[in-house]
């Protein structure tokens, strides 16, 4: 058994890098990636398109997410699906920290692409 506390794990420099959010590696094996993410009040993600598919579960806050040409507020206990290649990005347009959990299913073999 291995039990980790997410909120003790580093960040990750590459999201902080391409994103400018603060993003926790919790786990990672051939078959699925999990991160999660914290998004100060005004911050985003840069809106991007990743090769597999990827799945959002809200942690705490209220978001926004927007997947193609869609958009829509979340709030904590909410799990939002975003297929392959399907252009994305979340905000916080709040004024309280918003995280979430990101799980990509593959673990993916190539990069996000940034748009």
């Amino acid at each position: 058994m291995k039990i980790i506390n997410a909120l003790q794990i580093p960040e990750s420099e590459d999201v902080r890098k391409t994103h400018n959010a603060s993003a926790y590696p919790l786990h990672a094996n051939e078959h699925v990636m999990a991160t999660m993410i914290a998004l100060q009040p005004g911050e985003s993600m840069r809106r991007h398109a990743t090769p597999v598919d990827v799945f959002f579960y809200i942690l705490e806050g209220t978001g926004v997410v927007e997947i193609g040409d869609e958009r829509q507020t979340v709030v904590a206990d909410m799990l939002v699906d975003s297929p392959a290649r399907i252009p994305h990005r979340l905000l916080n347009e709040s004024d309280a920290p918003f995280r979430f959990l990101v799980v990509k299913t593959p673990r993916p073999t190539e990069k996000s692409r940034l748009l």
